[in-house]
């Protein structure tokens, strides 16, 4: 080690390149004091960063999301939108926190959670006494460009539902499919099953039309993980509202709403770098998905993923012009 001496202070060659042996000697004895705390925080917090965790109920296995920033947590759970975890305790390789979350109900979670060689093992226990199994890994970065890019080909010819499956998230019904082609659209009849494509994506530009009808909700899953937000329900915020990432963050540019009439998004995905386009304004301008929204079919967020369409919450959506290019 590089080592800068002055006036009796012996600083680390990574700390004098920080400016520290240009201070008075107090200055540099309290710079160098700061130095070791950050560097110490930094090595006694082996949860910092973000994590992709895998949960097993009873009754499924769910996706859920960690982001540990010090002694802040913020988690997506088996449901709906990210939150702070609550009463968060932390030592050298053990995490304790709580959250609320709806099964039928709000019920309180208590994660337990150890950290060993870069993995996460542990507990989450709910208040009425259930008890999931929690593992998971360091979620990936994602950071890549792509120059070119391939010519649109549909992924719905506006005919029948060939490239597409339904499919329920909901543990151990089957789906009750409601979608149908008529006059060349995608037409969710009544809440119901999901629907995604057969084919698996990384990175691409999605164009997408969209009908939603006032009060309806519904949403365009990217890989099957992170959720464009469709809806016009009057209880959402900007960060649950119409084109958002729902939960993480809202649209810069606030548009009149449209019920019943149609729109379009254009959406590229690169990594976790999303920009959106809603009828020709860019609303979210390149900005990082952090991780996996709520409704997510798994957290390994490095793979390849479906285009989801939400179905499960509103009749009457419509959606038509599906079309995707992908890297050359």
């Amino acid at each position: 080690m590089v080592e800068a001496r002055g006036q009796g202070l012996v600083l680390p060659g990574r700390l004098a390149a920080l400016g520290c042996d240009r201070l008075s000697t107090v200055m540099r004895r309290l710079c160098f004091l700061l130095s070791l705390a950050t560097i110490g925080s930094a090595q006694t917090n082996p949860f910092a960063g973000r994590w992709d965790l895998t949960v097993k109920a009873s009754d499924a296995t769910f996706p859920s999301w960690l982001e540990v920033t010090g002694d802040q947590v913020r988690l997506v759970g088996r449901v709906a939108s990210v939150k702070d975890g609550l009463e968060v305790k932390r030592d050298a390789s053990h995490l304790e926190f709580s959250s609320y979350e709806w099964f039928g109900k709000r019920v309180k979670v208590t994660w337990a959670l150890d950290v060993h060689e870069g993995k996460i093992a542990g507990k989450a226990k709910h208040e009425d006494g259930a008890e999931d199994s929690v593992t998971g890994v360091h979620a990936p970065s994602m950071k890549r460009e792509v120059k070119n890019w391939s010519k649109p080909v549909s992924l719905f010819d506006g005919k029948d539902l060939k490239g597409w499956e339904a499919f329920t998230t909901e543990p151990g019904k089957s789906p009750e499919n409601h979608w149908i082609a008529q006059n060349g659209e995608l037409v969710n009849q009544a809440p119901g099953a999901n629907i995604r494509t057969l084919r698996k994506f990384t990175d691409f530009k999605l164009h997408i039309e969209f009908n939603c009808p006032n009060d309806g909700n519904s949403g365009i899953y990217l890989r099957g993980r992170d959720e464009v937000q469709v809806a016009y329900e009057k209880s959402n915020d900007a960060k649950h509202g119409m084109g958002s990432i729902y939960g993480f963050f809202a649209p810069s540019v606030n548009l009149p709403e449209k019920p019943g009439e149609w729109e379009t998004f254009d959406i590229t995905l690169v990594g976790r770098q999303v920009t959106v386009v809603r009828d020709g304004v860019t609303t979210i301008d390149n900005q990082e998905i952090p991780g996996i929204t709520g409704g997510a079919l798994d957290s390994n967020e490095g793979a390849p993923g479906p285009i989801y369409i939400q179905g499960d919450h509103t009749g009457g959506m419509k959606y038509r012009n599906i079309t995707i290019s992908t890297p050359q």
